[in-house]
């Protein structure tokens, strides 16, 4: 019996990703409280209201209290220094839940005469000694990541579930893009859910998508004070995005906990992903979509199993380009599109960009059945079967592998975007007369390849140079290379297949 535990123990630690095990319990908070400045603050004004005003309407106040701290002007140091944050934290209880949003008011003045409220930028453990214009008094100034590290650590003190969560969205338009984001703090927010492996909301691009949907002038109605400040149905809005991503972390809230408007929300259920963002809205981004070969579940080694893209850092200079890996395990062409993935992906892009294309793993699935329905027709023709899916229950029109590279080609490319196809990279299959790798040159590496050069998109042909390195090292050597049987490396394979898709990305962000 002793034995069966220890095994069950271990398996639970090896398929868990961070935080949760399969087997582990709901979160059952007696109070959800959240941290944060005006845009989460309640207000009794027409013309603002923060997103936590309206929030306790989207859940069951039989099951859970909406304990709202948030305060106008604070930043995450002055919400310490004032002592909001040790009145909040008096009344967290274990099990309970606090939502962290800082970041609008960090970028501020570290020390004048009127708020003295800014933070050092950036996440390292830095500070500056000050004699405090306003208060009169001697105060050591830390970095944001300081002070929220000090927030997630006094909440797990006291055996509760701290949650980080990205900025509200300011109603500031570039063309036809609003603002994703004010600075980095989003993603200094998203660094630090990581390291300190907590959940990460983000809100940003949740409300961004749904704002742009809507158009400048439909958003100005929202923000009738000014470009930061909402009003209550911009408030709604927040909470709305808010309720959606906090439905997809892991441990998950029972739907009990939710009222009636709250359980119309459709649940964003990749929250627990943690998909990047990005870093610097100033450099080039290189997107990554594609399948587990490219990140593996969340691109955390669980398994032992890596994608490419979650290693492709090691070899690119993440100080001239952002890597942002947004491609998820499990899904093939169809689904990615269909899940509304490639869209979230594309609306974080800007002109300029690149998106590196790699499916075909999962395209070979089922068209259609009750378990993932995610197959596609094979081939690049323009045939297409209507059908009702049996996941789903809702009647989808069907395209071939190549109809939805196309189409994410196309629409990349109506965005000021450069595609660039990537053959999926080769299972570990050996031919046994030869002793080489197996190669799949009559189907989606060919279908993708097709592609490329019909729509004159550049070309990445990662299935046939990693074949060769494998043929190059032997059986004996790949195996280490793999996590499992056959298709998902580890992280040296993961490391391998990185470094020829960098070589390549080398050459074409030069030219």
């Amino acid at each position: 019996m002793q034995k069966n535990i220890i095994n069950k123990i271990l398996i639970c630690l090896l398929l868990c990703t961070h935080w949760v095990c399969a087997e582990e319990t709901e979160l059952m908070p007696k109070t959800i409280f959240i941290a944060g400045d005006s845009t989460a603050a309640r207000y009794n004004k027409e013309d603002q209201q923060g997103w936590g005003g309206v929030f306790e309407s989207y859940f069951n106040l039989t099951k859970v209290k909406i304990d709202n701290r948030a305060r106008g002007g604070r930043s995450s140091r002055t919400f310490i220094t004032e002592g909001l944050w040790q009145q909040l934290l008096n009344d967290v209880q274990a099990g309970d839940l606090v939502l962290i949003q800082f970041g609008h008011n960090d970028a501020s003045p570290v020390n004048d005469a009127r708020r003295a409220r800014g933070t050092l930028a950036g996440i390292k453990e830095e500070f500056v000694d000050i004699q405090n214009k306003l208060t009169g008094q001697q105060e050591r100034v830390y970095t944001f990541g300081h002070y929220i590290r000090q927030m997630v650590s006094d909440v797990r003190e006291k055996n509760a579930t701290p949650v980080l969560m990205s900025l509200t969205v300011r109603n500031k338009w570039y063309g036809h893009r609003i603002e994703r984001g004010s600075g980095k703090y989003g993603y200094w927010m998203y660094q630090l859910a990581w390291e300190l492996n907590t959940a990460y909301l983000d809100v940003t691009n949740a409300v961004a998508d749904k704002l742009e949907t809507l158009g400048a002038a439909q958003t100005a109605a929202f923000y009738p004070k000014d470009h930061t400040h909402f009003n209550h149905m911009g408030a709604h809005i927040h909470a709305q995005s808010v309720v959606a991503v906090l439905k997809g972390i892991k441990p998950k809230l029972n739907k009990s906990y939710f009222s009636e408007r709250g359980l119309t929300i459709e649940s964003y259920d990749w929250t627990w992903l943690r998909l990047p963002v990005v870093a610097d809205q100033s450099l080039r981004s290189v997107f990554m979509v594609g399948d587990s070969t490219v990140r593996n579940g969340a691109g955390d080694g669980a398994n032992l199993e890596w994608g490419w893209g979650s290693l492709l850092g090691e070899f690119v200079d993440t100080n001239k380009v952002n890597l942002v890996n947004r491609a998820i395990g499990g899904l093939s062409s169809r689904t990615f599109v269909t899940g509304g993935h490639w869209q979230r992906a594309l609306n974080m892009m800007k002109p300029g960009d690149f998106v590196l294309i790699q499916f075909g793993h999962n395209d070979a699935a089922a068209l259609n059945d009750n378990h993932r329905a995610r197959g596609t027709i094979n081939g690049i023709g323009v045939e297409y079967e209507e059908i009702n899916n049996m996941l789903t229950k809702q009647q989808e029109k069907v395209l071939s592998y190549g109809g939805y590279l196309r189409k994410m080609i196309g629409e990349a490319l109506a965005f000021g975007v450069k595609p660039i196809i990537v053959t999926p990279v080769p299972r570990k299959i050996w031919q046994k007369d030869t002793a080489q790798i197996k190669l799949d040159n009559e189907r989606y590496p060919l279908w993708a390849k097709q592609v490329a050069r019909q729509s004159g998109t550049t070309l990445i042909d990662l299935h046939n140079q990693v074949a060769q390195e494998y043929n190059q090292l032997g059986q004996l050597k790949v195996d280490k290379l793999f996590a499992d049987k056959h298709t998902h490396t580890s992280y040296e394979g993961g490391r391998l297949s990185a470094s020829l898709v960098a070589a390549e990305l080398q050459y074409i962000l030069a030219h």
